[in-house]
């Protein structure tokens, strides 16, 4: 139904339709496919690559209008935009204080300059920047997503969008994992990879001991008993975690596993013995999400920091538990072995299989 005249409704329209007229008067009709200016655009299939392989240029690629979008709102500096005139228009409110060229083109006009049918009409072209600071990652993050091999482009975009769906304050790159960048991953994670902060973690596995002493549950997503079912955790008593995932296939390495406290499993039917990585990431986010977070250290990770030697144990008077000493010499009670709901924590679910971690 048209907006009644005068309305709220018709008057927002017109400042629309003006915003989008002035987008579009500023911006450059380019009529030929070798036009210089284009060049951040030319052959994406070799654009986005990183600087240190053959022929990349190590820029940032979205493409259509939800995910110009979230490159526009990112702390990815701005190049210049191509698209066709309607599309273009459509991003014209968030385009309107950006100092970055436009270029329109004709629909064939942008196929043959990115060398196949690009249905989005839009593209965006940025700079990299330079990742956070693992320091200021593990001051102020509660979930954590690392990753171990997770080189399939389809897959890390997709465990991005899932992390922002589902409360994962960063990603954690380990060994072997693909570029979170390049442009495959950022259209299957809907342009979610620009804003969920990633930063490589190493040394690896050895970086692990990073965030056990920041604080956080280092959980290994592993398919296969004795990994304790995800189910029995206890969110609540998790008030900081990092969720180890490993690619499909291979898994994590027993490395990996060795650095983690505990690993986890999701039930499943049988016959069935594994997920893809990023629908298992997000069974676990989701999961995980439940804590309300700001549970004190005894509430949350005693056992595990009990066996790192990081808490002293004394008996408990009262039995039933244990008394546990934390560094500022405050004697908290813990019942043993309730990181997870009910049960005891048995020594061979604890990091690799069949290892207590010393």
């Amino acid at each position: 139904m048209p907006a009644a005249p005068g309305s709220a409704e018709e008057a927002g329209a017109a400042v629309s339709g003006s915003v989008a007229a002035a987008v579009l008067a500023r911006a450059v009709r380019v009529v030929e496919p070798d036009d210089p200016r284009l060049a951040d655009f030319r052959d994406l299939t070799r654009a986005d690559r990183r600087p240190d392989r053959p022929g990349g240029r190590g820029l940032v690629l979205a493409e259509g209008v939800p995910v110009v979008r979230r490159l526009l709102d990112s702390p990815y500096p701005m190049r210049a935009v191509l698209g066709v005139p309607a599309r273009v228009s459509d991003l014209a409110a968030d385009l309107s204080g950006v100092d970055a060229p436009i270029y329109l083109v004709d629909p064939e006009m942008l196929a043959a300059v990115v060398g196949f049918h690009l249905n989005r009409g839009v593209l965006a072209s940025a700079d990299r920047a330079p990742p956070p600071a693992l320091a200021g990652v593990l001051g102020s993050a509660r979930r954590l997503a690392v990753l171990e091999g997770v080189n399939d482009h389809e897959n890390l975009g997709a465990l991005f969008r899932n992390a922002a769906a589902l409360g994962v304050d960063a990603v954690l790159l380990g060994d072997r994992c693909a570029d979170p960048l390049y442009r495959r991953s950022v259209r299957v994670s809907m342009g979610h990879v620009l804003r969920v902060p990633f930063t490589p973690l190493r040394p690896w596995p050895g970086g692990l001991e990073l965030l056990r002493s920041a604080g956080f549950t280092v959980l290994a997503l592993r398919p296969n008993p004795p990994s304790v079912p995800l189910t029995d955790l206890d969110p609540a008593r998790l008030p900081r975690t990092a969720l180890l995932l490993g690619a499909e296939g291979p898994g994590l390495t027993e490395a990996a596993v060795a650095a983690a406290d505990l690993s986890v499993r999701i039930p499943m039917a049988p016959g069935v013995d594994s997920l893809n990585v990023a629908t298992a990431a997000a069974i676990a986010f989701h999961h995980l999400r439940g804590a309300p977070g700001g549970g004190a250290l005894d509430q949350a990770v005693a056992p595990s920091l009990v066996q790192r030697g990081e808490l002293a144990v004394g008996a408990d008077q009262a039995g039933g538990g244990a008394v546990l000493d934390d560094p500022a010499g405050v004697q908290h009670h813990h019942p043993v072995g309730d990181l997870h709901c009910g049960q005891p924590v048995r020594d061979d679910q604890r990091g690799a299989v069949g290892q207590d971690r010393a």
